[in-house]
């Protein structure tokens, strides 16, 4: 009987073991972490993420092929194939900090399989990594554990959407394995790990290539998806000023059959835990190959969303008198988008940042994302929330009297000044928006970061309304801009 065992039991090892357990009956998976409160978790009733479907998914073969467990090394050593889903953050200090990956957490993962090893192993990247990364972790093993066992490295990484994982995993479009394929322990590694997706992922979409193409091809799919992202943001500063409508530019670009409607939605900016970390990690690559143009081009992307972020607090702020100081907003969202309760790098905490600093008293709703989670994520340095919580410092942040957290949308808006949606959840088209109107300050303001309500009701019932990339209210576009800062 096969044995997996994922080190990391994340918003990506989770998931993935919970289908490959699913589908695979036979084989024995054990997910760990060296974090007792987040297996707890997975073995609780409230699983640690928010994914529809994963519930289900966990439920029916937990305890029986699917296992969650804090006794890390007996399982590692255990285990057939070892899938290594560690944080890889940004990072803080040092050569590189800012934008090249961390594998300090990769390297202590490695040093471990190779102390408690007993039999050759299958080792599998499934965090996203820096292209060379695999042939790092290969000299680690054989240096620490010299002669004794054989170990085969591939790279597998993942390309889930939060909010779509289990369906991308029962489905998806492509499963990329890379390894030695030159070499013949490297092609039964690469045909034993195929065996597994083979279950139930046709042939045709289980990729086979070597190691440094599956590792680069991670970073260069969420590249391009953050650049349509950053592309149609860019698209939406110039709608506002000519008065053109960024949904109807973005509706006859996707038109194109070469170019496709996907990612091409404006917002107030790309979130999550890999858009941004990945391309500074992929300019940190470039830059280190002696391809500065290459670099300062992907650094564009990230500076976009940045400028995205900026520009919308902007907004508020000139709108509404050129100052929000004491003023209550309404935050209608708080994780970096609907269906998960995932804040990494949401664009809310740079916006939340932005108004604080004017001095706004914020209500924040958020109908996944815990007060807890919240307040964690306004204390927290840039790039160091993926570091365990125990080594994270916190950071001077808006005294408890500046936000509050409200159990809903309605509770949220009482008494607000303006409402600033920053999350596309779904219940946010259907709220009772006459009923926040008239439970509003007036003029009543509304700022709509994902474009989910419909523009022309609010202002029939008396909102000012400002929406990322729409005609301008003529209220809004009759003040004069304040100047990015």
């Amino acid at each position: 009987m096969v044995k997996i065992c994922c080190i990391g039991a994340g918003y990506v090892g989770g998931p993935t073991m919970a289908m490959i357990a699913y589908k695979c009956p036979d084989i024995q998976v054990v997910v760990v972490d060296i974090s007792a409160s987040r297996i707890n978790a997975w073995n609780s009733d409230r699983l640690p993420i928010f994914e529809p479907g994963l519930d289900d998914v966990v439920r029916s073969c937990r305890g029986v092929n699917l296992h969650f467990s804090s006794d890390v090394e007996s399982h590692v050593a255990d285990s057939d194939i070892v899938f290594v889903s560690v944080n890889t953050p940004t990072k803080t200090r040092g050569l590189g900090a800012g934008k090249a990956a961390d594998l300090t957490y990769w390297e202590s993962a490695a040093r471990m399989i190779a102390d408690v090893s007993t039999s050759d192993k299958i080792v599998v990247e499934k965090s996203t990594v820096p292209v060379k990364t695999a042939e790092a972790i290969e000299k680690i093993l054989t240096h620490n554990n010299p002669g004794k066992h054989d170990f085969q490295i591939l790279s597998n990484p993942e390309f889930l959407a939060e909010g779509t994982a289990v369906a991308d995993l029962a489905s998806p479009d492509r499963v990329l394995i890379g390894g030695r394929g030159d070499t013949e322990g490297g092609r039964k590694a690469i045909a034993a790990l195929k065996a597994v997706y083979a279950r139930w992922v046709p042939e045709d979409r289980i990729l086979t290539m070597n190691l440094w193409s599956a590792e680069l091809s991670k970073l260069a799919a969420n590249a391009l998806l953050a650049q349509r992202i950053s592309s149609v943001n860019a698209m939406s500063a110039l709608c506002e000023a000519t008065g053109a409508n960024v949904s109807e530019v973005a509706y006859a670009v996707g038109k194109d059959s070469r170019i496709g409607p996907k990612f091409l939605s404006a917002s107030v900016g790309f979130g999550g835990s890999c858009f941004q970390k990945d391309i500074l990690n992929l300019v940190y690559i470039c830059e280190c190959n002696g391809l500065p143009e290459v670099a300062n081009y992907w650094k564009q992307v990230v500076q976009i969303n940045d400028y995205q972020k900026a520009r919308f607090v902007q907004r508020v702020v000139s709108s509404m008198f050129n100052t929000v100081s004491g003023k209550r907003i309404a935050i209608f969202g708080f994780a970096f988008k609907k269906d998960t309760g995932d804040t990494r790098e949401t664009a809310a905490i740079d916006v939340c940042h932005g108004l604080l600093g004017d001095m706004a008293q914020l209500s924040i709703y958020d109908p996944q994302v815990t007060e807890e989670q919240m307040r964690r994520d306004l204390a927290t340095a840039k790039f160091d929330w993926d570091h365990p919580q125990h080594l994270v410092p916190s950071i001077p942040t808006a005294a408890s009297g500046q936000v509050a957290v409200a159990w809903d949308a309605y509770a949220a808006a009482k008494g607000a000044h303006a409402v600033c949606v920053l999350t596309e959840w779904d219940e946010f088209k259907k709220l009772d928006y006459k009923r926040v109107y008239e439970g509003m300050e007036k003029p009543a303001f509304f700022f709509d970061g994902r474009n989910v309500v419909d523009v022309d009701a609010l202002r029939k019932i008396g909102f000012i309304v400002y929406s990322v990339g729409k005609p301008l209210d003529p209220w809004i576009k009759d003040l004069p801009a304040a100047p990015l800062s």
